[in-house]
């Protein structure tokens, strides 16, 4: 008798058929799949998707999971029919802007592994005799994208699914999940049959957040309509292909104008994004039945109109056709465009899938069938989990406004240092008021306003010391940047600056059990004094970095953890439902914290106290309850950019005040207010790493240069089994500090490395290196990339050389830090 889990998958569309696919694949052969509608066609939106497999994205998640789906449909077939026809893909510019887009998408393809090429226009007609060659100035050939025939793909998996033990049950709704101590045991249908199972997964798309509901689980998506029309035939495909074939002709992105074409026998598809955000509430969809499908919805013709317009100047041979038919499509959108992978925060075993097009359809099924049976994934999903979403970022108004933005902004060219327009002021800290007087430029982060700049400092740039002059920076680099990081991060150095640490995560762990739970979770021994802090790692069970963290002992059972984000939040919590007298709870939004750094911090903030901030009596990496100007606050002698200083904490109703203080004892001493520009610069001089930048649950600490935060002489952790003995192997791979060789090309991240001619690894982090006059970059290369070795980074159109270099670039004897 079987002794795997039971399963119930809800969804038999692509996203819950793979996903029963690669769970029997792993022997799991008690699986039963269940959808309301009609197989094998249940009118979920895989029963209607174009199938466009474009595999290029600046996630390198994203295009891992839509890799490893085309490799998967292309060995599937259904009675000798293709389940991916592997026609290639081309994106091709129309504006300089977009054209120099191409060449960075083209690095993320390079950076990921997948081959692409920049071609002119000539090739574009060649490749896409279609198109109108005198509009057209380059495209992105991808040979390896191609075509999903969704709808047969789910046939195919159903069957193998099925010759393992799957069961497959159409028009049978999920009512209810049946649950008991908190634990998943079932769920009931519409006919009042409970079906049995210890995990239940979500697989229902744009129904995912109404099954969310019945758990109590915010699923943040928003259903959308998108348009897709089918053209009568055209004189110059006819001939062309045939039933068998369907299409020749690449898949092709004419993004300026937000439309993609794929063909159909004789006929072109055309979907287009370059209309009005159209939500579709599900109490007004129609029911399912053989007739109609939900996710279709009528089409609007009069939103049609302009696209019809740009198709026609774009592909000449469309201006004799008509639209033959089409219909607004359904698919769901997040908040940031990203999928939603997760288990119930509150309901053992209730885990979803949602948000996950049929591009990335096989592989998102894997890595959570890999979750589900081995515990990991081996691609790291920290841009994928549900619950990286702070809370402010579930709610209705929040969802509905932002996923609306990401259907308007799809196509879009984007800055990765692009912030929303809105909502914004969501979140702010008690210093923002101060903050606006001083001239703050704002960008945004999981809701939070954080000053990258002040205009205040703008009169310094002309101060600045020839050896800190910044160069002057390429129309892409320089875009949500300012001159006056320099400045900062030069008053960092020589005299001292307040930062707004504020939107740091805070979480408190506290109880008989903390000590317990923390030794449990992380590298470092937590058994230290009070007044300690470490910094230290959490890994998964197969030895990754799920974060680095900060644990910091205020008291014998209580403990400050300075986290990443809401996954570490998240995984505390479930962490801490199985040991005995531990309360987690996010701090956050409570308090407050300023960073004062600098060789003149001390002189700053010792006469504003009567308690000893000397370095005898505050040693680094220690911490103290003091008074400063009177306010009660923590101070932590911790530094991230590599100076001397403290992190100081109190409570949010504290911290106007602390910030005057400081303010006004800083002003002879020259202290300014600086942001995140200049913070990541100096971070990167000294070689601290950035989690979800620069290291993943992909990575163990020794790749990472992060071996000095495990314990040699701790054992039992979780992870500890991975990584046992590791320290003495020599990596394959590391994360590698380079220095830009000609001192003024600054890249943004994601470009491919290349060594001796071949692309070998990628960028993690990139900043201009003020305090050493160069541009620094971090990259993923392997071990044989020693000191000294020259490389060359593709940054758009352009390969700039540089040099492998010892770390950290300032201060390597520590002595400015531990003054």
């Amino acid at each position: 008798m079987s002794t795997t889990p039971r399963v119930v998958i809800i969804g038999a569309g692509i996203v819950g058929t793979n996903l029963a696919d690669e769970l029997t694949e792993r022997g799991w052969d008690r699986v039963t799949v269940v959808d309301q509608g009609p197989l094998p066609l249940t009118g979920g939106s895989t029963s209607h998707a174009p199938g466009l497999v474009f595999q290029t994205n600046a996630s390198k998640a994203m295009t891992e999971f839509a890799s490893y789906t085309v490799d998967k449909l292309l060995s599937l077939d259904v009675d000798g029919a293709w389940c991916f026809n592997q026609v290639g893909g081309l994106e091709i510019a129309t504006t300089p802007e977009r054209l120099a887009d191409l060449y960075r998408k083209q690095g993320w393809a390079l950076s990921w592994g997948v081959p692409a090429e920049v071609v002119d226009p000539d090739r574009c007609v060649e490749l896409y005799p279609l198109l109108d060659k005198e509009r057209v100035l380059g495209g992105l050939h991808t040979p390896t994208d191609g075509l999903a025939k969704a709808a047969r793909a789910v046939v195919a998996l159903t069957r193998r699914a099925e010759s393992r033990g799957a069961v497959f049950r159409g028009r049978t709704r999920v009512t209810e999940v049946l649950q008991h101590g908190g634990r998943v045991t079932g769920v009931r249908t519409a006919d009042g049959e409970d079906i049995p199972a210890d995990i239940v997964v979500s697989c229902a798309g744009f129904w995912g957040r109404e099954l969310g509901e019945l758990v109590g689980m915010s699923v943040p998506l928003l259903p959308l309509a998108h348009q897709y029309v089918r053209t009568t035939p055209l004189t110059e495909l006819t001939g062309r292909n045939d039933e068998s074939i369907e299409a020749r002709l690449p898949i092709l992105r004419h993004q300026d104008h937000d439309l993609y074409y794929r063909e159909h026998n004789d006929r072109l598809g055309i979907g287009t994004y370059a209309h009005r955000p159209m939500p579709a509430r599900l109490a007004d969809l129609p029911e399912v039945d053989e007739r109609t499908m939900p996710s279709m919805l009528p089409f609007t013709e009069e939103d049609f109109a302009p696209s019809w317009e740009h198709s026609k100047r774009l592909l000449p041979a469309l201006r004799d056709a008509k639209v033959d038919t089409g219909f607004n499509g359904v698919f769901s959108f997040t908040p940031d465009g990203g999928p939603l992978i997760g288990e119930s925060p509150d309901v053992a075993g209730f885990w979803i899938a949602e948000a996950v097009w049929v591009t990335h359809s096989a592989g998102v099924a894997k890595s959570v069938a890999q979750l589900l049976v081995d515990g990991h994934s081996e691609i790291s999903l920290h841009g994928c989990d549900v619950h990286r979403f702070e809370e402010v970022q579930t709610s209705d108004a929040y969802v509905e406004e932002t996923a609306q933005r990401n259907f308007v902004e799809i196509y879009d060219v984007l800055h990765p240092l692009q912030p929303k327009l809105s909502p914004r002021q969501l979140r702010v800290s008690p210093f923002y008021a101060r903050q606006r007087e001083l001239g703050a430029y704002f960008l945004e982060a999981q809701a939070w306003e954080r000053p990258h700049w002040y205009e205040v400092n703008a009169h310094l740039v002309k101060d600045l010391p020839l050896e800190w002059q910044p160069p002057s920076r390429d129309a892409w680099s320089a875009m949500f940047h300012s001159p006056i990081a320099a400045v900062e991060a030069w008053k960092t150095r020589t005299a001292v600056a307040l930062y707004d640490m504020t939107p740091l995560k805070r979480i408190e762990v506290s109880g008989p059990g903390a000590l317990g739970l923390l030794q449990r979770l992380t590298t470092g021994r937590m058994d230290r004094s009070v007044g300690s802090v470490t910094y230290t790692l959490m890994l998964d069970e197969a030895g990754g970095i799920r974060s680095d963290v900060t644990v910091a002992r205020l008291g014998e059972e209580l403990f400050q953890v300075g986290a990443n984000g809401n996954l570490d939040l998240d995984y505390l919590l479930r962490q801490a439902r199985d040991e005995p007298g531990v309360q987690v709870r996010d701090i956050t939004g409570g308090t407050c914290c300023i960073g004062v750094w600098g060789p003149l911090a001390r002189d700053l903030v010792q006469p504003l106290s009567g308690d000893d901030f000397s370095n005898e009596a505050l040693k680094y990496f220690r911490l103290r309850r003091a008074h400063i100007g009177g306010i009660p606050v923590i101070a932590m002698r911790l530094s991230y950019v590599g100076e001397l200083g403290w992190e100081i904490y109190t409570s949010a109703e504290y911290g106007m005040r602390l910030w005057d203080v400081l303010w006004e004892a800083g002003r002879p001493l020259g202290a300014i207010a600086a942001g995140r520009a200049a913070f990541n610069s100096l971070r990167l001089e000294k070689g601290y790493r950035s989690w979800g930048n620069d290291m993943t649950t992909e990575h163990n600490p020794y790749e990472a240069g992060l071996g000095f935060a495990v314990n040699k002489k701790k054992t039992g952790y979780v992870g500890y089994e991975a990584i046992a003995g590791l320290e003495n192997e020599t990596p394959a791979r590391r994360l590698t500090c380079l220095t830009v060789d000609d001192g003024r090309s600054v890249v943004m991240g994601s470009e491919p490395v290349f060594l001796d001619g071949d692309a070998v690894g990628y960028v993690t982090s990139a900043a201009f290196g003020y305090t050493i006059g160069k541009p620094i970059a971090y990259a993923w290369l392997p071990s044989s990339a020693v000191e000294g070795t020259s490389v060359e980074i593709q940054y758009f159109e352009r390969r700039v050389r540089a040099t492998v270099t010892a770390e950290p670039l300032v201060d390597p004897d520590m002595t400015r830090i531990r003054r």
